[in-house]
């Protein structure tokens, strides 16, 4: 038993540094962290020309920061940060003019950056981006059925995007 200890407090020793390289071609090449920090979805209401609740927009929004070390102190204000994007979202309408159910997804991204550097400062945040938004009305009109994987499509009727914007990133 004694021994069966030891050799797992010697391998949770060695196993990380293992970890933190890929073999690559034959060559071990140390992996770098990503600068992409996934923040957690925002409900942002969705009002008619009337100012009545018509639903919700499921919004995805992804952080980057400007250096691989600012990752550390960034993700740390991850809850303030999403604090403030929480506020913005349900203080000032994300929809278009022109629909009320289509999000003004480059609007949205320069509202949240402000956000950020409110609460980190310049230069710790080199973009924002939002990976998806999925609306959902409160009483919709037609039924939705499931659609066969070869016709989904990038983006729903009112423009929004449906497939995430930040798939080709899987860092962070």
């Amino acid at each position: 038993m004694k021994r069966i200890a030891i050799l797992a407090a010697a391998l949770s020793l060695v196993l990380p540094a293992f970890a933190a390289e890929e073999k690559k071609g034959g060559e071990a090449k140390p992996t770098t962290p990503g600068t992409n920090i996934r923040m957690e979805y925002l409900m942002a209401p969705l009002t008619n020309a009337a100012g009545k609740l018509i639903g919700y927009a499921y919004i995805v929004p992804r952080l980057t920061a400007a250096a691989e070390s600012l990752v550390v102190p960034v993700t740390a204000k991850k809850p303030y940060i999403q604090d403030a994007f929480v506020r913005d979202v349900n203080t000032k309408g994300v929809a278009t003019a022109s629909d009320p159910q289509a999000v003004d997804v480059p609007a949205l991204e320069a509202r949240l950056m402000a956000d950020a550097v409110k609460v980190l400062g310049p230069g710790k945040i080199k973009m924002i981006t939002v990976c998806t938004v999925n609306v959902s009305e409160l009483r919709p009109i037609k039924v939705l059925t499931a659609e066969p994987d070869e016709t989904v499509r990038d983006t729903d009727a009112h423009h929004n995007p449906l497939k995430s914007r930040c798939e080709s990133d899987k860092a962070g």
